[in-house]
């Protein structure tokens, strides 16, 4: 398709803006088009980076960044790659959450998504072959918004956490930005501010659920499979109702993977595997309770489980080292508001003399005696001191996850962790969390990030072409991440930094592809996994162009 030079510099996959050469301006029309200096692409960044920098807050730091976004991947993405743990809050968590809230009012741009409507269904198949625009498109993320970060349903302004979910997968693991397509189900929304609110963008309706929304779903998995054959499909923060259900009747048919639910729950997994590193302790002796039991805390007891089992334990003993508490008190089998994910690890009441009065997670803790405690209740300052010195007199290394996010909503301080448990406890969180210093040991804070795992199983995966996403591959993402940790350095983090985010990415993408060729699962021959890796990755370099301008 022919380019005017007006479109040659509105389109974020080909625009060099000031780095265009004196060749290109004279072969594309451009001279008396940009200013006559030619920048290198390093000078750009420096320039960027230094407007970033004039910028007050993060939100506004973030809306510069989506601004450079949609005019020029490769000066976005170079900038990224070079400021990874800087923008990481930025781009996503928690800056994101501002701009999800806000995004009908601060909407400018669609940012290449496809927005999909439950009232429109007969446009799917067009609106997904015109957002791709004739692209190879390898990855989707897809979010319905029922149950966004710690915020809730939000709508189609949840769109936003598909595009920038994607925009880590390219920063961290180098997935072509021209092979992804961030895309929203638009169901409705049950948020009573949006529905009153004469900006909002999406479907002006309560949600649909039940068979309508099961079809609309079907329909869109069903058009994306068919356009796009070799898809990585990843869903993104559905709603407790819909999330495992989707999850179960997809992961064994297509190649997909819901972050939510298994992506938390790898991150998970690598950080107890990287603490029983320090403690040199069994995962199978770990008495393990989540605090919140939604769709993360379930997920995340289902993946730690599914470790027992690979570590040769028979189903009926592992389950017995699984508790969870929700706002209910501990999870009993005779409640009939259970969902299927929170029944297969509910307990029977005759276990304990005083089951009636378990309905605090301070009494949980006193009759369990947990070994690890995971927190995604959204519930913030819950852990309490009383709860962790409970649990710390109990076990000589407690393993302690407050994830719940925004900061405003963590369970605990990683600070204050350490404090009461006299430097034994072994921390990651949800958020970014500043070393901590005690009794003259530094103590380096694991960020239980799924950025750290999501980019390179996508693109381990992704390498391949895979026909699945298994749990023997997702299992070797979390071991790939759990023996990273330096079981000798006093204070050491039980996860990687996030500052490494490439590399680990790079190490978690080769043990799933490995994994993958190993099970047999790749759709090509492939006589080299590290180097289809490699292959795989996109460099945020300027390339030369290809196309035709009418002058």
């Amino acid at each position: 398709m022919p380019y005017t030079p007006q479109q040659l510099l509105h389109d974020p996959f080909l625009n060099k803006g000031t780095a265009f050469t004196q060749a290109e301006r004279d072969a594309y029309g451009l001279n008396g088009l940009l200013p006559s200096a030619i920048q290198t692409l390093d000078q750009q960044v420096r320039q960027a980076y230094a407007q970033f920098q004039s910028k007050a807050d993060m939100l506004e730091q973030r809306l510069f960044l989506m601004q450079l976004f949609n005019t020029n991947h490769v000066l976005y993405y170079k900038l990224f790659s070079q400021h990874i743990a800087e923008f990481m809050p930025v781009v996503y968590d928690p800056t994101i959450a501002d701009t999800i809230e806000n995004y009908s009012a601060l909407f400018m741009e669609p940012q290449n998504a496809t927005y999909l409507s439950i009232d429109a269904q007969a446009d799917i198949e067009s609106a997904l072959r015109h957002s791709a625009n004739g692209r190879d498109i390898r990855l989707i993320v897809v979010s319905d918004a029922e149950g966004i970060l710690g915020i809730g349903d939000w709508g189609t302004q949840g769109v936003d956490i598909a595009v920038g979910k994607l925009m880590v997968y390219t920063a961290a693991a180098g997935i072509d930005p021209s092979q992804v397509l961030p895309v929203v189900l638009d169901a409705g929304t049950n948020n009573q501010e949006l529905l009153a609110d004469d900006l909002y963008l999406g479907n002006r309706h309560k949600r649909v659920y039940g068979d309508a929304y099961h079809a609309f779903v079907d329909q869109f998995v069903a058009t994306a499979q068919r356009l796009f054959p070799k898809l990585y499909l990843h869903f993104e923060d559905f709603g407790r109702a819909n999330a495992a259900d989707i999850l179960d009747q997809y992961k064994n048919e297509i190649t997909t993977f819901n972050d939510d639910i298994q992506g938390t729950g790898i991150i998970v997994l690598a950080g107890m595997l990287g603490a029983l590193n320090i403690s040199k302790q069994k995962m199978t002796d770990q008495v393990y309770m989540s605090f919140g039991a939604g769709t993360a805390g379930a997920g995340i007891a289902a993946r730690v489980y599914e470790e027992f089992l690979q570590q040769g334990m028979a189903p009926a003993e592992a389950k017995q080292h699984f508790y969870l508490v929700d706002k209910q008190g501990l999870l009993f089998a005779d409640d009939p508001t259970l969902t299927p994910a929170q029944r297969e690890f509910a307990r029977d009441r005759s276990e304990f003399a005083n089951a009636d009065e378990l309905t605090t997670l301070e009494a949980a803790v006193k009759a369990v005696h947990p070994t690890v405690l995971v927190g995604t209740s959204t519930q913030p300052g819950t852990f309490t001191e009383s709860i962790i010195k409970e649990m710390a007199e109990n076990t000589p290394r407690p393993i302690i996850f407050p994830l719940s996010n925004p900061t405003k909503l963590a369970e605990a301080t990683a600070d204050d962790l350490i404090r009461w448990t006299d430097g034994r406890a072994l921390v990651a969180t949800g958020i970014p969390a500043a070393p901590v210093a005690y009794n003259g040991v530094t103590y380096e804070i694991g960020q239980a990030n799924n950025a750290l795992v999501y980019p390179g199983l996508g693109l381990g995966t992704i390498a391949v072409a895979s026909k699945l996403l298994t749990d023997d591959m997702i299992s070797a993402a979390a071991h790939s991440l759990g023996g990273i940790v330096d079981p000798e350095q006093p204070g050491a983090a039980v996860l990687p930094p996030v500052t490494k985010l490439d590399a680990f990415s790079k190490t978690v993408a080769l043990a799933v592809a490995n994994q993958a060729v190993t099970d047999g699962l790749n759709q090509e021959p492939i006589q080299d996994v590290a180097a289809a890796v490699a292959a795989t990755q996109w460099q945020p370099e300027y390339q030369d162009l290809d196309i035709e301008v009418i002058k």
